[in-house]
């Protein structure tokens, strides 16, 4: 019952803003949200800004809504104003976003598809960046973390070779307003070491 609540509808792609009940210039994305914990964080201290949070795994889904609402209160609980759940691959919602339309964009520890044949499916992909350039404003930022070494290889090759996107060094230490997730500590626990990239969009 509370999934129902939050979820983002394909009607709503058209107009993103109004799936959500309060007046805002603000749209923000995260692709594969995991349990939530980056997503959750990010809505309770931005609520000016609307929240669309990507996964298609059941289990992250449950997960989410586990934390989002007490054991009976899945239709009657508070939710987050600013939080819509969109349970399906985030390439097509973003090919039915307007242009423009994104102020920020998150991909938090993705799965590396480690393997060269699985290249291809990549979030960070040549091929993918275009749609990305397409629905992310003019100087909105698009956030990227990894732990895994081929993933960080593949992304700063990927990222070097584009002209879309102002793509500087990525940094070692998670910056202060970035939340961590459990994914995150998990990755430092067994001894591998996470990047995190911003990259902009150019004007």
């Amino acid at each position: 019952m509370t999934l129902p609540r939050l979820l983002f509808r394909d009607a709503n792609a058209a107009n993103p803003l109004a799936a959500f009940p309060f007046p805002t210039p603000v749209l923000w994305l995260e692709v594969g949200f995991g349990g939530g914990e980056h997503a959750r964080a990010q809505a309770s201290a931005h609520p000016e800004a609307a929240l669309i949070a990507c996964e298609v795994f059941e289990n992250g889904i449950c997960s989410m809504l586990a934390d989002l609402v007490p054991l009976g209160g899945e239709a009657t609980a508070a939710l987050p104003a600013n939080l819509r759940l969109w349970t399906d691959d985030a390439r097509i919602l973003l090919r039915q976003l307007p242009n423009a339309s994104l102020d920020r964009l998150f991909l938090m520890f993705p799965d590396p598809w480690p393997k060269a044949r699985h290249a291809k499916r990549r979030f960070v992909h040549p091929g993918q960046l275009p749609l990305l350039a397409r629905v992310l404003k003019p100087g909105a930022a698009w956030r990227v973390a990894s732990d895994h070494p081929v993933y960080q290889t593949w992304v700063r090759e990927v990222m070097g070779a584009q002209t879309l996107f102002d793509a500087p060094e990525p940094v070692g230490e998670r910056p202060p307003d970035w939340p961590a997730t459990r994914y995150e500590a998990k990755a430092l626990r067994e001894g591998r070491s996470p990047l995190y990239w911003t990259f902009t969009r150019r004007g």
